[in-house]
C-alpha cells in the first residue's frame, strides 16, 4: 500500500480554508508540527505554490516515509525529526524568526495505528511499545510492569477518564506478579474480565481508555503539548494562522484553553479604556470546535473523533 493510501488527511479541505489567508502571502512559511506520512504537508505544498514547509515528526520511520512522498517539492520542504515542543529550538536552528502558519494533527498516526509492532492497536496482539519514538524513552510495557499502583490508578484516570481504574489496576498489578505484560492481547484480555458487564456495553472497545491512557504517559503527550502550543501562538507574526487537529476530550479541552486566553483582553476590570497591551492577542476563527462531515466520517472512520480549532494572530506582543 503507497503511502498515499494508507494516510487519508482528516478534515483536508477545512484545514487549508483555514490557513489560505495567510499562506497565500508571498514567502510565507508553514510548519507542520505533526507531519506523519505528509498528507496534509503535501496539500499545503501542492495549493500554495510559494510556502515553504518545516515538517516536524518524533518517529524516524515516519519521517523517511514523508520524505519520499514531499521529495517532488524538493528545498521547499524541510523535514526535522523533534518533538513538537521543541519549535522554538528548531526554527532558531533554521534561521526562521516567525512563520505565517502552524498545523497541529494530534495524536496517533495512520502509520502508527497500521502497524501492529507498534503497540498502539488493541485490536491486534503486538508488543506492548507505544512509542512514537521507538529509540527513546520508556515503553507501555514498562509502565504496566514497574509504576506504582497508585500512579498507574492516576494514569488511567487523568489521561484516560477510566472510571474502572482502580478495578483494572488491581489486575494488572495481581497478574504482572505472575509474569510481566509483554503483549497487547493479554492487558486487552484483562480488562474486559476485570470491568463490570454494565461498564463493557458503554463506549466501544473497553481497552480504549486504558490503551489511550499508556500512550498520553509514555509519550508525555498532554505535557508536550502545553509547552508546544504557547510556543506555536508566539511563533506567529501577524496575520498568521494556526490550526489544531485533536482527538479527545484531554486535547482539545487544552487547545480550547490556550486559544481563548489569547483572544482574551487581560485588562483589569472597569478600565475606561483598554491599553493596547491588553488587548487580546489572537482572533478565533473557529465557532467551538469543529466536526468532520458525516460525509467524511463515512469515508475514514478515524476522523470521527476529530475536532478542529483555528486562530489568527492580530497582534504582537506588549
Amino acid at each position: 500500500m503507497s503511502t498515499n493510501e494508507r494516510h487519508v488527511p482528516v478534515m483536508l479541505r477545512r484545514c487549508l480554508d483555514l490557513l489560505a489567508p495567510a499562506l497565500g502571502e508571498p514567502g510565507a512559511t508553514v510548519v507542520d508540527c505533526t507531519l506523519g506520512l505528509g498528507g496534509h504537508s503535501e496539500a499545503m505544498l501542492s495549493e500554495f505554490p510559494d510556502v515553504r514547509l518545516i515538517g516536524l515528526d518524533r518517529d524516524p520511520a515516519a519521517l523517511e516515509l514523508a520524505g519520499e512522498r514531499l521529495a517532488r517539492f524538493g528545498d521547499r520542504a524541510t523535514l526535522v525529526h523533534a518533538v513538537y515542543d521543541e519549535l522554538p529550538e528548531v526554527l532558531e536552528r533554521l534561521g526562521v524568526p516567525r512563520v505565517r502558519g502552524v498545523l497541529f494533527d494530534l495524536g496517533v498516526s495512520s502509520m502508527q495505528l497500521d502497524e501492529a509492532e507498534r503497540g498502539f492497536a488493541y485490536s491486534r496482539d503486538a508488543p506492548l511499545d507505544m512509542r512514537m519514538d521507538q529509540s527513546r524513552g520508556v515503553s507501555a510495557a514498562e509502565v504496566l510492569n514497574t509504576y506504582p499502583p497508585g500512579e498507574l490508578v492516576r494514569i488511567l484516570r487523568a489521561y484516560g477518564e477510566e472510571k474502572q481504574a482502580r478495578r483494572i489496576v488491581s489486575a494488572i498489578v495481581r497478574e504482572r506478579e505472575k509474569e510481566p505484560f509483554t503483549g497487547s492481547a493479554r492487558l486487552v484480555e484483562l480488562i474486559r474480565e476485570a470491568l463490570p458487564q454494565a461498564a463493557k456495553r458503554t463506549g466501544g472497545n473497553p481497552a480504549k481508555r486504558t490503551f489511550q491512557a499508556l500512550r498520553i504517559e509514555v509519550n508525555g503527550e498532554l505535557a508536550v503539548l502545553e509547552r508546544a502550543l504557547p510556543a506555536a501562538v508566539a511563533a506567529l507574526e501577524v496575520g498568521g494562522r494556526i490550526a489544531v487537529l485533536s482527538y479527545h476530550s484531554l486535547e482539545d479541552r487544552l487547545v480550547k484553553q490556550v486559544l481563548a486566553a489569547g483572544a482574551t483582553s487581560t485588562a483589569p476590570p472597569g478600565l475606561p479604556v483598554v491599553p493596547e497591551r491588553y488587548q487580546p492577542r489572537l482572533r478565533l476563527l473557529t465557532r467551538g470546535a469543529e466536526l468532520p462531515t458525516e460525509e467524511e466520517v463515512a469515508e475514514n472512520r478515524r476522523a470521527a473523533p476529530a475536532r478542529l480549532r483555528g486562530a489568527e494572530r492580530i497582534r504582537e506582543e506588549s
